[in-house]
Order: structure tokens, then C-alpha cells, then sequence
């Protein structure tokens, strides 16, 4: 049949029959279920599938998980987070929903029953109620790394995508951490168990001013239209793992600790109950500086009681690592179990190193091993079960990053990676990571499985070798000394490096810098008690304490030269190996450290400092004044008699007489 001008019909509607090969006809297919935009977008999303297979009940170890009905699941997990957010004006928590408000119909039903207690209260002031109980705290809970990229790049200025995937953001006006807006709950228990004084981080305050800054928080967050809340974990070592729950105003701080600790899977999560331990970081809000034990409009608290931390006028997030970090070196101890500041790798054997050092000291570079695989880059326990990473993540610094130099930081900088004030191309969006104009202090978070050698589970077996890394810009240390117990503690209680500075008129001097355990920054307890904790484990388990100098050699910072890296590497090398343990030593002066008269690939010459020093007074001068720089610092610690709590390890004056003597 012909169409009017001519042409033949051509039938657009005509029934398929079963010799349709397929080829020839329309993609038309049924339309969408959906008759608005909205309908349309809930159909483009599907709920995804538990990450390991739900196992049954009992045998998974969850009685009530496997009986409870998806709804009523959600119910409890709400409730837990409506309990969290209670108010201490008030007796219940608010009224939580999960779901984005700006998708209004999808959660508005799923609202949990306001809990009747709140485990936490202490103080019962007069019940208030306001306009704020009328309103609906919507629950961000666990996104995942692209629904945060959505809520950052929406909602927050200065998010944006880079040209490899990471998400860049700002932490506003605090680029780094503010020590001496810390504070602890000085009770009666944390004035016995805790280091308070002269050359401790821990800055008191009482419990009345947390829950003053606990209330504004609190406040501050229930007044948002949403919050993101994170319920996760920290130490790999399942035993001993603390179940965690951050909440938070900004999705880049909910991407940063999705990063930083450790992901459960959905059947993890089935379980997970009341956290041991909650973060309420409200640092887009100021403390109220007249409130007593405040100094600036910052403050970033923790009360160990009530395993709570409040952050105020902050929004740095690596408050909130560093916080947990010190909880841990407060919980760990507790449980005998030694927390540590340190990189942790293993070889092909089944060798573990664990790498102390400051910044600047080649901690990154030399525990970062092609041929080794990475258990974690920062902080780790050792139990007797082993070592474990403490993290889920990594936070590496960004300044002067080049993928010559390290390539697995630069390649781990891609999809679901946080950069923190870095400074990136408009058009390109390709990131600069030599300019400085934020800060200096760039930092890129990533999970640890960006690592391609990490190791998954990150645990392992008892350390073998326990490295001290200095960047001695004296240039009087040996490259390389062999430790015994005493040494280690010492030289581990001192945390010693330095630093190159510059003054006015351009001459520059080596700075010492001493951090106890390397990282008195966080440590909660003295440090001769995690000094005596590590000289037990190392005893126990057969583990070798090692003084390792990457810095400068044949003079000071200005007259000598740093100490080549791959020498270094060598020496690194020779201790894997466990070359080193059967070298022939000879003793130096005033440190007495045991140092090697050859090691392979390393000219034998620069073993002994002295030798390539060609002012041998000048070296002399120099040995004295940092050995006096050593026992200065020494001296806060030196008075402390009791050490590992029961007595068990009193090696103080051994400790002492470890240390140089002139």
C-alpha cells in the first residue's frame, strides 16, 4: 500500500513475529514505572548486596542480627544515633531520619523512636523544650565514597574533582593540628593513670567545660539539616579492634575517616551496636572562649570516661585521626598491648620492621619497599599476637610529591583520595603539589589498599628489627649503630632529630628536636611506659634495636654532605637480611653505640663519622654539644623511677647510663 506522495508505507508499529532477526527495527521497550523525575531517579538506583555473604546467626556470632527484619534493623541502628546526639538539656535524643533532606520523600517514614535513657548522662538539668525538638535530624550513615564526592561538590565550597579522581577540599582556617587547643578530662582516674607536667601534651580541663563544649557541639550538629555519621573500626587485629562512630557536619570529614580507619563490611555493620568510642566534630562552629580552660576559639577535647571527643573551631581533619590515635595509646596499654608511631613492613620471610622517626627522617620513604609488603605507613599495636595496623588508611604529605620519587603515593592519588589544600590548574584541574599558597603542610588520605604491595588483612608476626631513625644534621651520628635494650629505650624515650633552620642574616644551624616516642604528641601515658613495654616485647620476642643516621656526614648541615639514600637503602637492607647480626663492631666515644667496621655496597669510611670529618676538633666540638642537647632533654625523664607499672621492668638508671656519658 502506498503512502499519499507515492513512496511505500512504512509500518512503525507493526507486531514483532518470530522471524525478526533483531537487526532491522526501533529500540523501543516498555516505558518506565515512573511518572515523575524523582520516581525516575529511585529506579535508577539499586540497593547494593551485603560486601561478604550473611552467615547464619549463631554461627556468625550475632544471636538477634540474623532474627531482626530489615526494618527493624534500621530502627535500632537510628536509635543508637539518636542516642548519641541526645542533648544533655534534654532527655531523649532528636528525632533522626536517614536519607539526604534534599530527596524528601525517600526516608521520611523511617524515624526512630526517641531512646527513653541515655546511658551517658550524668548531670539531670531542668527538661527545656524548644523549636528545635520540632525539626527532623536527617542521617548521612556510612555513604560511600561517590555519594560523599556528590554532597562535598554540592554542598561545600571548594570541593573539587582533580584530573586523576581525588577529591580536593579545604580545611578552612586551620591547615594543621592545634596542640594547644587539646584537651583531656583531668577525673580521678586520668590524674593517676595519665603523664601530666613539665613536657606532656596533655593539657587538663574539667569535666563540667567538656560537657559545656559537648552541649554546643551537639547543639550545633542537631540544628543542621543533615549530619553524616561513620560507624567504623580501628586495629586490624580483630580482637582487639574498638568500634568507633564519628559524626560530622562536612562529607569531606566523613570521606577522611572512611579513609583513615577501617571499613566494615554490611555484615559488620548488622552487628555493630553502641560504638566504644564517638567523635562530635562540629569544627565549622567556635568554642565560646569565655568559657573556662579555653584560650582561642578553638578546642578539640577528649574525655576518656565517657570515650568521647568534641571538636570545635577546627576543620582540620587530622584532629580527629591524631585524637583516635591518642585514645589508643590510652585503651592499648590497658590491655597490655603496645601502641606505636611507626611504619611496620614485612619481607618475603615473614620478617617484620617497625620504622620510628620524625619528620624529615625518611620514615615514608625507607618503610615504603618494593620488595617488602606494607602493613601500615603511621600507627600500629603489638600484641602477642603480632603487630597490626591500627588504621584503614594512609595520610601522606603532598609537598613536593613527584612520581619519580614516590610512586605509590602518586598513583594512590585517584578516585575516593582526599587532598587537602592543594593548589590545582582552573581549566585542568591538574594539581601543583610545589605550591605552597594554601599551606605547606598538603595531604593526601587514601585506603591503604591503594598500596599495590600492601598487605590485606594488615597484620603480621612479631617484629624482628626495630629501627630508629634520625636526621642528625649535626652530622656526628653514625649512619648505622647496633642497640641493646637499654639503648633502644633511651634513644626511643628521646625520639631525637634535627632540623635545619634558617635566621635573618642567612646562616643556617642544625635545631635538635626531641619527641618522646616519637610522638609525644599523642602519647596519654609516661613515656618510659611505653618504653618499657617495648624493651618486654623486644626481650620476649627476639627483636634487635637499630640507630639509623640519614643525615649528614663529614660535617654539619652547610660543611658536610646528607648521607647518599641508597647508602642508606643498603643499610636498611643489611639489617632485613640480617647481615648486620653477624658484622664485626667497634665502640664510638661519649654514645657509645655499637657501630659496623663494613657493610656491603657501603664505603667503609663513612661508618665511623669521624673519619670523614676533616676538622677532627671541630667533630669533637660538635659530638659534646649534641650529647649535652641529649642529656638536657633526658633530664625531665630522669627522675622517673617506677616504669611498666608493676615494677616488672625498673631499668631506669640503666636507661640513664645508656645514654652519652662525658
Amino acid at each position: 500500500m502506498a503512502a499519499p506522495n507515492g513512496l511505500a508505507r512504512i509500518e512503525t508499529h507493526g507486531k514483532k513475529t518470530k522471524h525478526d532477526n533483531g537487526v532491522c527495527h526501533d529500540d523501543s521497550a516498555t516505558p518506565v514505572r515512573a511518572q515523575t523525575i524523582d520516581e525516575l531517579h529511585s529506579l535508577q538506583r539499586k540497593r547494593s548486596a551485603p560486601t561478604t555473604p550473611i552467615k547464619d546467626g549463631a554461627a556468625a556470632g550475632l544471636p538477634f542480627a540474623a532474627a531482626l527484619s530489615e526494618e527493624e534493623r534500621q530502627k535500632q541502628q537510628l536509635q543508637s544515633i539518636s542516642t548519641s546526639l541526645a542533648s544533655l538539656t534534654r532527655e531523649t535524643g532528636p528525632k533522626v531520619v536517614r536519607g539526604d533532606p534534599a530527596r524528601k520523600g525517600e526516608a521520611a517514614a523511617k524515624v526512630a523512636p526517641s531512646p527513653q535513657h541515655h546511658h551517658h548522662h550524668h548531670l539531670h538539668p531542668t527538661i527545656s523544650v524548644s523549636d528545635s525538638s520540632l525539626k527532623f535530624t536527617h542521617v548521612l550513615y556510612n555513604l560511600s565514597p561517590a555519594e560523599l564526592y556528590e554532597q562535598a561538590i554540592r554542598y561545600e565550597k571548594g570541593s573539587f574533582i582533580t584530573s586523576t579522581g581525588a577529591l580536593a577540599t579545604l580545611s578552612g582556617a586551620k591547615t594543621g593540628r592545634s596542640p594547644r587547643d587539646k584537651r583531656v578530662v583531668k577525673d580521678e582516674a586520668a590524674a593517676q593513670e595519665l603523664w601530666w607536667g613539665k613536657g606532656s601534651p596533655n593539657i587538663e580541663m574539667d569535666e563540667h567545660t567538656f560537657l559545656t563544649n559537648r552541649e554546643r557541639a551537639v547543639d550545633y550538629l542537631n540544628s543542621l539539616e543533615k549530619v553524616f555519621v561513620n560507624d567504623q573500626f580501628l586495629n586490624w587485629d580483630t580482637e582487639n579492634r574498638i568500634k568507633v562512630r564519628i559524626i560530622s557536619a562536612r562529607a569531606y570529614h566523613s570521606l577522611f575517616m572512611h579513609n583513615m580507619c577501617i571499613r566494615p563490611t554490611e555484615e559488620e555493620l548488622e552487628s555493630f551496636g553502641t560504638p566504644d568510642f564517638t567523635i562530635y566534630n562540629a569544627g565549622q562552629f567556635p568554642c565560646n572562649r569565655y568559657t573556662h580552660y579555653m584560650t582561642t576559639s578553638t578546642s578539640v577535647d577528649i574525655n576518656l570516661a565517657r570515650r568521647e571527643m568534641v571538636i570545635l573551631g577546627t576543620q582540620y581533619a587530622g584532629e580527629m585521626k591524631k585524637g583516635l590515635f591518642g585514645v589508643m595509646h590510652y585503651l592499648m596499654p590497658r590491655r597490655g598491648i603496645l601502641s606505636l608511631h611507626s611504619g611496620c613492613n614485612m619481607g618475603n620471610q615473614g620478617d617484620v620492621a617497625l620504622f620510628f622517626g620524625l619528620s624529615g627522617t625518611g620514615k615514608t620513604t625507607l618503610s615504603t619497599d618494593h620488595n617488602r609488603l606494607l602493613i601500615g605507613d603511621d600507627e600500629h599495636c603489638w600484641s602477642d599476637s603480632g603487630v597490626s595496623n591500627i588504621e584503614g588508611g594512609c595520610y601522606a604529605k603532598c609537598i613536593d610529591l613527584s612520581q619519580e620519587k614516590e610512586p605509590d603515593i602518586w598513583n594512590a592519588i585517584k578516585f575516593g583520595t582526599v587532598l587537602e589544600n592543594v593548589v590545582f590548574d582552573e581549566h585542568t584541574r591538574e594539581v601543583d603539589y610545589t605550591d605552597k599558597s594554601v599551606t605547606e603542610n598538603t595531604r593526601a588520605a587514601y585506603p591503604i589498599e591503594y598500596i599495590p604491595n600492601a598487605k590485606i588483612p594488615c597484620v603480621g608476626p612479631h617484629p624482628k628489627n626495630v629501627i630508629l631513625l634520625a636526621c642528625d644534621a649535626f652530622g656526628v651520628l653514625p649512619p648505622v649503630s647496633k642497640l641493646n635494650l637499654a639503648q633502644t629505650m633511651y634513644h626511643f624515650i628521646s625520639g631525637y632529630t634535627a632540623l635545619v633552620a634558617g635566621t635573618e642574616d642567612g646562616i643556617k644551624e642544625p635545631q635538635a628536636t626531641f619527641s618522646a616516642c616519637f610522638g609525644a604528641a599523642f602519647i596519654m601515658l609516661h613515656p618510659t611506659r611505653y618504653a618499657a613495654m617495648l624493651a618486654e616485647k623486644m626481650h620476649k620476642y627476639g627483636a634487635t634495636g637499630w640507630l639509623v643516621n640519614t643525615g649528614w656526614s663529614g660535617g654539619r648541615y652547610g660543611v658536610g654532605k646528607r648521607i647518599k639514600l641508597p647508602y642508606t637503602r643498603k643499610i636498611i637492607d643489611a639489617i632485613h637480611s640480617g647481615e648486620l647480626l653477624t658484622a664485626n663492631y667497634k665502640k664510638t666515644e661519649v654514645f657509645g653505640l655499637e657501630i659496623p667496621t663494613e657493610i656491603d655496597g657501603v664505603p667503609s669510611e663513612i661508618l665511623d663519622p669521624i673519619n670523614t670529618w676533616t676538622d677532627k676538633s671541630a667533630y669533637n666540638e660538635t659530638l659534646l654539644k649534641l650529647a649535652g642537647l641529649f642529656k638536657k632533654n633526658f633530664e625531665v625523664f630522669a627522675g622517673y623511677k617506677q616504669m611498666g607499672g608493676d615494677g616488672s621492668l625498673s631499668l631506669t638508671d640503666e636507661i640513664i647510663a645508656a645514654g652519652p656519658n662525658f
